[in-house]
């Protein structure tokens, strides 16, 4: 009950709980809504190029993540074994409405790409020894890797602020693009190192950078 309003009386419109993780009020979204979302997506979006218009539809126009749960939410995808969209459709389908809204997101994520490869998978046995069609795939492909290096330096560049940053970064390409180790074993090795460093610090007053 309001300290101010007379007893026996509520406030008609208790203020909304804020996001713990974000700390500001979580943005509402129906079921449908979720659904809907995730399913433009998986029927517009190619390849690696899907980050780019994860990031346009979930942060800049539903405004349903800022960029530092986006960068957080796409992190954990990531580190997750499947696909990075169908990951973050089902993390953020279920912050914004619980596991029904994970089931939403995913469901609308996966219905397109399914679809799609199964009509596209018969065209492409009929026509995969067509010259022209080898060229369409290239262009894609080519788009696809244009998307990714956009939204890698739009939400990339705040991991690039300090010298761990980017020795990770810098450990982790080595790893995979130059000594060619698989990424399952730079995972294991490089996770749990990167864990270690961005371990939570005790915040008490005994505590090292803790206040005083």
């Amino acid at each position: 009950m309001s300290p101010d309003a007379p007893p026996g009386i509520e406030p008609a419109h208790p203020p909304a709980s804020p996001s713990p993780a974000a700390g500001r009020p979580l943005v509402q979204a129906t079921i449908l809504e979720i659904f809907l979302t995730f399913l433009l997506i998986g029927a517009t979006s190619f390849g690696g190029g899907v980050v780019a218009y994860l990031r346009n539809a979930l942060v800049v126009q539903k405004g349903w993540l800022d960029e530092e749960e986006f960068l957080t939410a796409l992190e954990i995808s990531q580190a997750l074994p499947g696909l990075n969209a169908t990951n973050m459709s089902v993390i953020v389908g279920d912050r914004l409405r619980g596991p029904v809204g994970a089931v939403a997101g995913f469901l609308g994520m996966t219905l397109p790409g399914g679809l799609l490869v199964f009509a596209l998978g018969i065209f492409y046995a009929s026509n995969h020894g067509n010259p022209a069609m080898h060229k369409v795939l290239a262009g894609i492909g080519a788009a696809s890797v244009g998307l990714l290096a956009a939204v890698t330096l739009q939400i990339g560049h705040k991991q690039l602020e300090h010298l761990r940053e980017i020795a990770l970064i810098v450990l982790t390409v080595a790893m995979v693009s130059f000594l060619h180790i698989s990424l399952i074993f730079v995972l294991l090795t490089v996770l749990p190192f990167a864990v270690f460093i961005y371990r939570p610090r005790g915040a008490g007053p005994d505590a090292p950078g803790g206040q005083s």
